[in-house]
C-alpha cells in the first residue's frame, strides 16, 4: 500500500506550529520568512489573521502583531483593510534571494555545518528507511515526483527536492521523521538549497533522485542513505564558499580574503566522519 502524503500540507503545518521557546516576535518573523523565502507560502497567498496566528504559533497576539508589521516593513506582505481583507504575501524572488543570502552571511560557519549535519541525518534516515519498506506504489510515486521535477529555475528545483524529500519521508512510515523532514524544510531549507540557484546543481539534484530511487528499488539502504548525504555534503561545501565570498565584501564595500576552499574541505571532513 503506498504511503504518499500530501508533503505541502504537512509542511505547512510546520510553519504554523507552536513556537519553542514561546514567544518572540523575531522568531515568529524569522518563520514566516523562511517559508516565503522557501515558496512554501506563495505570493498572494493570505495568511491566518492575527489572533489566528497567534493562536496557532502559541504566542500573545502583541507578539503576531509585531511579527507581522515588521514584515510588512520589508516587504514580505501587505495588510488590505475591509471584508476581503487581511495579510497577503508579497513574494519578490529578487528581494527573497536577497533575504536569503543575507541570512547566510550572519549565519557562523560553525552554525551552517550543524545545520547540514541534522539535515543529514534526517533525510539519510529517511532515505535509507524507505529502500528498506518502499512497496511497488511507493517508488512509482518517487518516479513520478522526479520525471515531473522543473529545474528552470531554483524555486521550481527547489520544490521538486522538497517534494521528494517529504514522499521519502513518508515512505519511511515514520510520522515523527515526516514531521522532522517537514521542519527541517521551513527552517533550513531557505539557505541549505541556496545552491540550486546554478545550473549544475540543480541537475545534480536530478541524479542524486534517480539514485535514491535506483538504490530503493534494489533494496539497498546503503546506497540510498549515501546519495543523500552525498548531496547534502556538496550542497554544504557550496554554501561555505559562498558565504566566504559574501564575507569578502564588508559593509564598506572593501575586500579581504577568505579561504574559502580551506573552510569546505574542513566542513566536509566534519560531514563525512558522522556518516
Amino acid at each position: 500500500m503506498p504511503h504518499s502524503t500530501d508533503g505541502g500540507d504537512h509542511a505547512r503545518s510546520v510553519v504554523f506550529a507552536p513556537i519553542e521557546p514561546a514567544g518572540r516576535a523575531e522568531l515568529v518573523e524569522q518563520r514566516l520568512t523562511d517559508a516565503i523565502v522557501s515558496g512554501m507560502l506563495r505570493d498572494g497567498e493570505r495568511l491566518p489573521s492575527e489572533s489566528e496566528l497567534a493562536r496557532s504559533l502559541g504566542v500573545a497576539l502583541v507578539t503576531a502583531r509585531e511579527a507581522l508589521e515588521g514584515m510588512r516593513n520589508r516587504g514580505l506582505v501587505r495588510t488590505r483593510r475591509g471584508r476581503d481583507g487581511g495579510s497577503f504575501v508579497t513574494y519578490d524572488r529578487d528581494a527573497a534571494g536577497a533575504l536569503a543570502r543575507e541570512r547566510l552571511r550572519r549565519q557562523s560557519r560553525v552554525a551552517l555545518r550543524d545545520l547540514a549535519l541534522i539535515v543529514s541525518a534526517v533525510t539519510g534516515l529517511a532515505a535509507e528507511l524507505a529502500a528498506d519498506r518502499a512497496s511497488d506504489d511507493d517508488i512509482e510515486t518517487l518516479e513520478a515526483i522526479h520525471h515531473s521535477a522543473d529545474l528552470s529555475s531554483a524555486d521550481s528545483a527547489r520544490r521538486a527536492l522538497g517534494r521528494f524529500l517529504f514522499e521519502l519521508a513518508a515512505v519511511s512510515q515514520s510520522p515523527r521523521l515526516l514531521h522532522e523532514e517537514a521542519r527541517l524544510q521551513a527552517e533550513a531549507g531557505p539557505v541549505l538549497w541556496l545552491c540550486l540557484r546554478e545550473e549544475e546543481y540543480r541537475e545534480r539534484s536530478s541524479r542524486v533522485r534517480a539514485d535514491i530511487i535506483d538504490a530503493i528499488r534494489a533494496v539497498d539502504p546503503d546506497g540510498a542513505r549515501t546519495s543523500m548525504r552525498g548531496f547534502i555534503a556538496d550542497a554544504l561545501d557550496w554554501l561555505l564558499e559562498e558565504k566566504a565570498r559574501l564575507d569578502c565584501i564588508p559593509d564598506d564595500g572593501g575586500e579581504h580574503e577568505v579561504d574559502a576552499s580551506t573552510t569546505a574541505d574542513t566542513a566536509r571532513e566534519g560531514m563525512e566522519n558522522e556518516r
